[in-house]
């Protein structure tokens, strides 16, 4: 069960760094370099933000949780 657990965790940590990188790269296109795309990608960019930042907060509590059922110090 606990290889379970390290296995979820290696998961939900490569989940969080993914989804700060969409979340930058959104963030990148939706904003300052906003004139260099269409509108549609600029749209898409918006709720792309959206999107990866919940993937940033859900990815955490998942990290929470299985840091927590590994034993492992929450912080």
């Amino acid at each position: 069960m606990m290889e379970q657990y390290e296995k979820w965790l290696a998961v939900a940590n490569n989940s969080i760094l993914a989804s700060i990188g969409g979340l930058l790269l959104t963030v990148l296109v939706a904003y300052p370099l906003a004139n260099a795309f269409s509108l549609g990608v600029q749209i898409l960019a918006h709720i792309g933000t959206l999107f990866f930042a919940v993937g940033v907060k859900v990815s955490y509590v998942a990290r929470l949780t299985f840091l927590s059922k590994l034993g492992r110090p929450v912080h």
